[in-house]
């Protein structure tokens, strides 16, 4: 097979046969797609909204728009609280179903595949950047500007340009305490924050199937953070297993592609990998956490975001602070992806041992993620976070430093009051 995974999900959107797409398909090509999502949160949908009513346009379709209110919701000030009354005045006088406020919202990434919003062979645009996230089903989806999405709901289409694609191969499966952030983080160290610009970075090979849904959500979510346009995963039978209770079906296989249909094809042991950190100020600065031999203080631990705000990765956090305590004068905030996974994790007790373990436990929010609110560093403060950006000034204070991590390596540092791996609890 001469098409890559995006070249596919194209073709089929776009009714070609395999040597039409060879010819139309090509990277670099310029095509118009029709769009099933069109997905905007509490920061881009004004704009959006804003450009899309001095159009004069009727709204094309109003079942492929999404607006999800989670960035600086529940409402941070007067002028978020003005952002996110402008979205439901729009939503409500339109009719648009999938609308998602507080109560009903969660983070975005997180919130869509949930709802069976984003599935596997669709085109998913977001105004967000970390719309790649819905790789992992086998989607194509990306992140663009508000305009673009206005664009959208104008006429259900984008117009696009077909990327290269970079092929990892995986083999082996990941260790105890080794998870998809660490294998991203390594990637992203690896190839750097420019490696995969403007391209499609899609996964193979047998090790593949040793990765849960939510790691392969992980990994997709910070695609981006490597230059790529999106992530792609092959769909299989944990694929089935997550569109089954999502949306009442599965969906056809994509065909594997030959290398030659790869711009580079780069080939990951997952037995070899280690739990990694990146160091500020950018997510390529990388090191297995073991090899860390300075003493890093920490003052703040963040547990959530887009990209490891799962059941999973609060199951892992929990597992390492079972019976133990955060270290006085560390503020741990967890934040649960959406409020479905908020009521799991109480069920199993996670919350429990999150709040005896000395941690607070937040509604579904982006928060600190970008700096808005719910943990805001002050000047010369130290994060850990499971998030997935540590530029300067990302969540607070320009001084500040964040170290991108997984869930078990930043609950270790939070009982440590350093940047450890859970490994170093136990040493």
């Amino acid at each position: 097979m001469k098409l890559t995974f995006t070249q596919q999900i194209l073709a089929a959107k776009k009714g070609m046969n395999a040597a039409q797409a060879e010819r139309q398909l090509a990277p670099g090509n310029l095509i118009l797609v029709d769009v099933d999502t069109a997905m905007s949160n509490d920061v881009t949908a004004p704009v959006a909204i804003d450009v899309f009513e001095g159009s004069g346009c009727a709204l094309c379709n109003k079942d492929n728009v999404t607006f999800v209110l989670d960035h600086f919701t529940p409402n941070r000030d007067i002028k978020s609280a003005q952002q996110c009354k402008r979205v439901r005045d729009f939503a409500r006088a339109h009719g648009v179903k999938n609308f998602f406020d507080v109560g009903e919202m969660g983070i975005e990434h997180a919130l869509l595949p949930e709802k069976g919003i984003a599935k596997p062979w669709a085109v998913m645009i977001g105004a967000d950047s970390h719309t790649c996230t819905y790789g992992a089903l086998g989607a194509f989806s990306t992140g663009v500007g508000s305009t673009d999405i206005a664009g959208i709901m104008m006429s259900g289409k984008i117009w696009l340009k077909v990327p290269a694609a970079i092929k990892f191969e995986l083999s082996g499966k990941l260790q105890k305490g080794v998870s998809g952030k660490d294998l991203i983080l390594h990637i992203i160290g690896m190839i750097g924050v420019d490696g995969a610009l403007y391209k499609s970075i899609e996964f193979a090979g047998e090790g593949v199937k040793s990765l849960s849904m939510d790691d392969r959500f992980t990994v997709c979510n910070m695609a981006i953070e490597c230059g790529a346009k999106n992530g792609v995963f092959p769909i299989d039978e944990k694929t089935d297993e997550y569109t089954k209770e999502s949306t009442g079906k599965t969906f056809p296989r994509f065909e594997e592609a030959d290398d030659e249909a790869y711009e580079r094809v780069i080939k990951i042991d997952l037995d070899k990998l280690a739990p990694t950190v990146a160091f500020p100020h950018l997510p390529s600065n990388t090191r297995p956490v073991g090899e860390v031999k300075e003493e890093i203080a920490v003052d703040q631990v963040v547990i959530g975001s887009c990209t490891n705000g799962r059941l999973s990765d609060l199951a892992e956090a929990a597992r390492v602070l079972k019976g133990r305590k955060v270290k006085k004068g560390v503020r741990v905030i967890v934040i649960p992806a959406t409020n479905k996974i908020y009521l799991q994790a109480m069920e199993k007790g996670y919350i429990k041992t999150f709040i005896e373990g000395g941690a607070i436990v937040s509604t579904p929010t982006c928060g600190p993620c970008l700096g808005g609110h719910m943990g805001i560093l002050a000047s010369g403060e130290v994060a850990v976070a499971t998030t997935n950006r540590n530029f300067i000034g990302r969540m607070g204070a320009k001084d500040s430093y964040i170290y991108l991590a997984s869930p078990a390596t930043a609950m270790a540092s939070a009982i440590a009051g350093r940047l450890i791996g859970e490994k170093g609890l136990e040493e």
